[in-house]
């Protein structure tokens, strides 16, 4: 891969990770509720899951996707589906550490690495870094140096916003506060379809 194209795809790989998404506003509030070292998880869920969705969008699912628009609009279903759950939990979540709420706790790993698969922000991402920085001439090298790229890149950008939440515990540690940061957060979740809907 020439340099300047490698340049082109480390900012590209840090602009759409460092940005807001589902991941982010949900690391964020998760930093908020439970702490970073019990984010962690979720943080490496994230980064693991979405470098396999790239691998496999650089393997041929891309074009089986486009192939078949009908799994498509599955995978579009279930996403809005389980992102409008995601949301609706964070926004009526009322206490740091999930004191005295039973089922609150933080993403699993697997729950992250998974939710890669229905998260609209991630396919993009995924299918624009496989068609813009893929070299036609040597296919199978790009895609693992694009997938590398993405895996070094993603784990501290998406850490920073676990970071933030961390940073925001004392300031949310008054329950009224908490309970209007974890509506907003809801919201805005949910509000990350609309690129999806519209």
């Amino acid at each position: 891969m020439p340099f300047d194209t490698l340049l082109a795809l480390l900012a590209y790989a840090f602009v759409t990770s460092i940005t807001p998404g589902p991941n982010n506003l949900m690391l964020l509030t998760s930093g908020v509720n439970f702490g970073f070292t019990r984010t962690v998880p979720h943080m490496l869920g994230i980064g693991i899951g979405f470098v396999v969705l790239l691998l496999a969008v650089g393997l041929g699912l891309g074009a089986v996707l486009l192939a078949f628009p009908a799994l498509h609009t599955i995978l579009k279903v279930a996403g809005c589906a389980y992102l409008l759950h995601l949301a609706w939990k964070i926004a009526m979540s009322r206490s740091i550490e999930g004191k005295g709420e039973a089922k609150s706790r933080p993403m699993t790993f697997l729950e992250a690495a998974a939710f890669q698969w229905v998260n609209p922000k991630a396919w993009v991402m995924a299918v624009t870094a496989m068609a813009v920085y893929t070299d036609p001439a040597a296919p199978l090298w790009s895609m693992v140096v694009i997938s590398l790229v993405f895996g070094i890149v993603n784990l501290p950008s998406v850490s920073t916003w676990a970071g933030f939440g961390m940073a925001l515990r004392g300031f949310l540690a008054d329950p009224g506060r908490l309970k209007w940061f974890n509506i907003a957060m809801g919201v805005l979740l949910a509000a990350t379809l609309w690129p999806m809907i519209r």
